[in-house]
């Protein structure tokens, strides 16, 4: 066996060998974001939880031109449950994570989630961070404060409203500039709308800010623009 593997190394010269090399280096400098996905499960999220879970794979599908992607779903549901899953880049099994978690109703806990983030930042770079959610039921300043955290670590959140609370869109809106992010609201039901969101901030955890310019749908501009504001 020993010879014939010894043979077969001696094979791998010229061209192939080249080739080998040209696509293993490739391979290790294309990039790779870390994105975590936060998401309100509470039992008002249902409808806006499916259309989430079905517009993932889409997500994946298009980032994959740019860079590969890796991403952790944080979820918090009933009485102060918050849970994290692994880090995945696989479409397939994370939709099948979300399809099979059930809304409960309970409070918002946004700042565990924003604490989940630092904590993992303090072990890996994460390039950004998503929330999606329709209400806000906690303490400002400490919601505030967290993410002027995550600001000094250059993790940008990136606040997606479901509805029209207007004490909602402020805090998600200070939550959004003290971290260099962006913010958005969103109708319920609009699935291309949010499609593009989450695409676009997909974009932005590969390849930073720079790879969102020249893109021209409206989730990408919107979001460009606000990124690039002074904080």
């Amino acid at each position: 066996m020993s010879d014939v593997s010894t043979a077969a190394r001696r094979m791998l010269t010229g061209d192939l060998a080249d080739f080998l090399n040209e696509v293993k280096t490739e391979h290790a400098l294309a990039p790779r974001g870390r994105l975590i996905f936060g998401l309100d499960a509470t039992a008002s999220r249902k409808p806006a939880w499916d259309m989430a879970a079905s517009l993932t794979a889409s997500m994946f599908r298009e980032v994959s031109v740019v860079g590969s992607l890796d991403l952790q779903l944080v979820y918090y549901r009933g009485d102060r449950e918050c849970q994290a899953s692994g880090w995945m880049s696989d479409a397939t099994r994370l939709v099948r994570m979300m399809t099979r978690i059930e809304c409960a109703a309970g409070e918002t806990q946004i700042e565990r989630i924003l604490s989940h983030a630092i904590k993992e930042t303090a072990m890996l770079q994460v390039n950004a961070l998503v929330f999606i959610g329709d209400a806000m039921e906690e303490s400002v300043d400490i919601l505030v404060a967290r993410a002027r955290e995550l600001g000094r670590l250059k993790v940008p959140v990136f606040m997606f409203q479901e509805g029209d609370d207007s004490k909602v869109q402020t805090v998600f809106r200070d939550i959004a500039r003290s971290t260099g992010g962006g913010y958005a609201k969103f109708d319920a039901g609009a699935a291309r709308q949010l499609g593009e969101l989450l695409r676009a901030v997909a974009v932005v955890a590969i390849g930073g800010v720079q790879a969102l310019i020249g893109r021209k749908d409206e989730a990408s501009v919107l979001l460009l623009t606000q990124m690039r504001k002074p904080q």
